[in-house]
């Protein structure tokens, strides 16, 4: 089994800056997926980032140029940098672990951008 947990998310004013980081536990292999999904209330849960087992990353538009996500394979850990944020990009934020053709998902962090 696999276990993920999300931490970092909180209030911030629009134009600051967070950090989210996703501490996965249990059966890791180097051959996986992490990513970051978020869902705004009344709204479906869309993919934000991801970064594959070979190095590529793909981001969803709404984020490019702002978020980052990056992964340690030695700690297990999957994070995404968000700066410049904006109020649409409130919402809970997901991690999301993909191996051998399972889907694993965290319990999410709320992520709320106001002023």
């Amino acid at each position: 089994q696999v276990q993920l947990v999300e931490s970092g998310g909180g209030l911030v004013q629009p134009g600051g800056s967070l950090r989210l980081s996703c501490a996965a536990s249990g059966r890791i292999s180097r051959i996986s997926t992490m990513g970051w999904y978020r869902q705004a209330p009344g709204k479906q849960r869309e993919l934000v980032a991801r970064f594959t087992s070979g190095g590529s990353t793909n981001y969803a538009d709404s984020v490019k140029g702002r978020f980052t996500i990056s992964r340690d394979n030695t700690k297990n850990m999957a994070y995404l940098q968000m700066n410049s944020l904006k109020p649409e990009d409130t919402g809970v934020y997901f991690c999301t672990l993909i191996q051998f053709t399972l889907n694993y998902w965290g319990q999410g962090t709320q992520v709320t951008v106001s002023s």
